[in-house]
């Protein structure tokens, strides 16, 4: 599984962070980036759920790719 932030649509809201700071973490002015290219094995549901809280929808889930 992989997941993007488009930093046009990030507000900063810091609710991905929150919920998986495995993954994501914040800039300097508070938006998320992602710091895992590929989400780590046994973090699927967390990332996920991370996405489906951004109340931007900033976060992009897709399958890892081959």
């Amino acid at each position: 599984m992989k997941v993007t932030v488009d930093p046009d649509r990030c507000q900063g809201h810091a609710q991905c962070w929150d919920l998986c700071p495995e993954v994501f973490s914040l800039d300097e002015e508070g938006h998320a980036v992602v710091t895992a290219e590929a989400v780590p094995a046994g973090l699927e549901a967390k990332a996920s759920r991370a996405a489906a809280n951004c109340p931007e929808r900033a976060i992009t889930v897709s399958p890892a790719l081959p």
